[in-house]
């Protein structure tokens, strides 16, 4: 089946999912004709939303394993009616997903066989891969010692993270890249010994810092290069910047309490980039870093020529539309979601990767090349439906099929209509909308994500019976005793239930930062809730010349625009009614020093 048109201008649209308008560039046209596709019927960031849906990235469920019945950790409950088989047992060659093979009916909906067969042929539990003594982790490859880290590539002796690619030794972070010994920061790069700091690279023994690079034995500092011995971006000689650390009084919860509270009203004092990133050449959206053309980008290094992209932090990734999760040599994909590692020419992905070569709404499949709607394969070429077809076979019956979606659609209970080039169903996620990473980016009750179509998961009444609660934790690490391994600790925000592991003891005595008194939960949502969300709001920059708008920050740089404010607009993810002053890169940089 061909889509070919004559290329329109700029075309507005209305999503079928929330109502609203959304526009289509020649670009987007082009892109689209260029991968064979029709144009999209959802927005880009229902679009995103409905990707999200389908990944659990961070919490793990008992399930028994369909293969051995043996008791698994999965990222599936068992009440999801999947079948899932333990990561060992997927990986073994004692099974064959092509057992499975079904017959394309043309008698039903195309999502709707599809659904059927993903329901029936084995996953994978965990989503992990090429680990060593990392038994307690989701969605991680080749790490090693690592407990609880999830989204993860090549960390070792971490724990409680998201995103700690290439790390080691540490805990609580999201989002960093090729640091040692870390804690509890955000988008962080090439940094050693920093805690509790964002938006810094090439840091090292520093506290609290936020957008700064190259900082050695620093606190509280902003917008700062090149420093060392500075407190709220003063200088200090080192016996005076060590007499004051000390006297913070940061090994006790009371006294980081405080300091938090400080550097946080410290920084809202300093301008913020529009786009936070470093390396880049026509991007637009944020955490973008080392890209070119890249739009409506979020959490995403090395990419070149993609829009509509999410948490591609795994560099190489080129000519795409709409990929969320992974990447690693994408090439010419379009709404592929936590696939990776080589995948050229291919659409519609859910689980994918090694290798996947010309291939579409595929799941769950590891080198594959020229198939269609298959679930499992590994090895595999020319299969539909988990059927074995002859090169000639497969090119002849792939055109009905996509011309029989679009003649035959599949609609869904509130009246949305998949045809090709449509992702996934919303309600055929194996995941409750408040398990799923959409949480963290499109917040709904109960009520509403029902109302849309998404599952959604009551807490459960059960809960560990806790021996403590986080009051009775001493204030000073030096006074915790070895035994506060052996506590179930009750979190002091949310009441459920903690522990903390050997391994983490050992880290915050060694950098004397004391117990923390929220579950893993509370921590990583405090984390990312100073995160910027990835959706644009058109402004202009704060700079009036030689203070903020607001007043606030006082500049000390020359300007391009001398006195006078700013000229400069832009697309940045920071809301308009937020309190951080937001310059443009020029205005920026000037102040940055």
């Amino acid at each position: 089946m061909s889509y070919t048109w004559i290329i329109p201008d700029s075309q507005n649209k209305t999503c079928q999912n929330c109502k609203s308008d959304f526009q289509i560039d020649p670009d987007d046209f082009a892109f689209y004709q260029k991968i064979q596709v029709s144009p999209p019927t959802f927005c880009w960031q229902c679009r995103f939303q409905r990707r999200l849906a389908f990944r659990n990235e961070r919490k793990p469920f008992w399930n028994v394993s369909a293969k051995s019945g043996k008791r698994v950790l999965s990222l599936y409950p068992p009440e999801s009616g999947v079948t899932v088989y333990d990561d060992d047992e997927w990986n073994s060659d004692d099974w064959d997903a092509l057992s499975y093979g079904v017959d394309y009916d043309f008698s039903r909906p195309f999502f709707q066989q599809l659904h059927d067969l993903a329901l029936k042929v084995p996953r994978p539990a965990r989503s992990v891969e090429g680990n060593v003594n990392c038994d307690y982790l989701v969605n991680t490859g080749w790490s090693k010692n690592c407990y609880l880290t999830c989204n993860t590539s090549g960390a070792e002796d971490c724990a409680y993270g998201n995103a700690v690619d290439y790390c080691k030794s540490c805990f609580d972070n999201s989002h960093i890249t090729k640091c040692e010994r870390c804690y509890s920061s955000f988008w962080i790069r090439n940094c050693h010994r920093v805690h509790f700091s964002t938006r810094s690279i090439d840091c090292v023994s520093s506290w609290f810092c936020f957008g700064s690079k190259g900082l050695t034995n620093c606190f509280g500092c902003v917008n700062l290069l090149n420093k060392s011995y500075c407190i709220f971006n003063e200088q200090y000689s080192k016996e005076e910047y060590e007499r004051r650390i000390a006297d913070m009084k940061l090994n006790t919860w009371s006294g980081l309490e405080k300091a938090r509270a400080e550097a946080r009203a410290f920084a809202l004092k300093f301008p913020y980039a529009y786009l936070n990133g470093v390396f880049n050449d026509d991007v637009t959206g944020e955490y973008v870093s080392d890209s070119k053309n890249v739009h409506y980008g979020y959490l995403v290094v090395g990419g070149k020529d993609l829009k509509y992209v999410q948490y591609l932090q795994i560099p190489n990734n080129e000519d795409s539309y709409d990929l969320t999760i992974w990447g690693d040599k994408n090439v010419r994909g379009y709404e592929n979601a936590t696939s990776g590692w080589g995948v050229s020419n291919s659409r519609f992905l859910l689980e994918c990767w090694s290798e996947i070569l010309d291939s579409e709404y595929c799941m769950f499949s590891r080198n594959i090349s020229h198939c269609f709607g298959c679930v499992g394969l590994r090895n595999k070429s020319y299969c539909i439906f988990n059927k074995q077809y002859s090169k000639e076979e497969y090119e002849a019956l792939v055109p009905k099929i996509k011309a029989h979606m679009d003649a035959m659609p599949y609609a869904d209970a509130q009246g949305r209509e998949y045809r090709y080039g449509e992702f996934y169903p919303i309600e055929q996620s194996s995941f409750d909308y408040n398990v799923s990473l959409a949480m963290e980016h499109f917040p709904l009750t109960k009520q509403e994500a029902v109302a849309e179509g998404y599952a959604w998961r009551d807490s459960s009444s059960t809960e560990f019976e806790t021996t403590m609660t986080a009051g009775d934790i001493p204030d000073a690490i030096d006074n915790v005793p070895d035994t506060v391994t052996k506590e179930i600790i009750q979190c002091q925000k949310c009441q459920r239930a903690y522990r903390i592991i050997g391994q983490e003891l050992a880290f915050l005595r060694a950098e004397n930062i004391p117990i923390p008194r929220t579950c893993i939960d509370c921590r990583h949502h405090e984390r990312i809730s100073d995160r910027a969300k990835a959706f644009l709001y058109h402004r202009t920059c704060q700079c009036s010349g030689t203070t903020s708008s607001n007043g606030v920050y006082s500049n000390f740089g020359t300007h391009f625009h001398g006195t006078e404010p700013c000229p400069n607009e832009f697309e940045t993810t920071h809301e308009p009614d937020k309190p951080e002053i937001i310059y443009c890169l020029k205005c920026f940089w000037a102040e940055v020093g």
